[in-house]
């Protein structure tokens, strides 16, 4: 009876974590955008990375976009390093992302990254995908 009782409170605890971190609740998946702009910095930190993209806006304006991605387990798992996503120091980088659910200006979920070179990480719920 104890171990279905520690079994239940497990299942709650991470059925809340993943609830809170629900990227279908904080992005509208309905409106993907791309993005081309440099990487300005990468936050490793936990719950979630962060990257920030300087972007060129179209009146030649720079905005600077902060975009969540994965935590830093997973990042680690699948052999990346925030050097890794860094990438060359000024190197051109496209984006895909999906907006924030609430309008949040500048804010958004990276999909996709892809670098000048051509390599790119897919971003999703099971981990990067090279």
């Amino acid at each position: 009876m104890r171990l279905v009782a520690i079994l239940v409170t497990i299942l709650l605890a991470a059925t809340a974590a993943f609830a809170h971190h629900s990227v279908v609740g904080e992005f509208d998946t309905g409106k993907a955008i791309t993005l081309k702009g440099t990487v300005a910095k990468v936050q490793w930190m936990n719950p979630h990375i962060f990257l920030y993209i300087d972007v060129k806006e179209a009146d030649g304006s720079m905005s600077s976009w902060a975009l969540e991605t994965l935590p830093t387990a997973m990042m680690r798992k699948a052999g990346l390093s925030k050097e890794d996503l860094l990438g060359v120091p000024g190197e051109a980088v496209t984006v895909n992302v999906i907006p924030a659910r609430d309008g949040t200006k500048h804010m958004a979920w990276i999909s996709k990254i892809t670098y000048a070179n051509g390599k790119f990480y897919t971003l999703g719920g099971a981990g990067p995908i090279q």
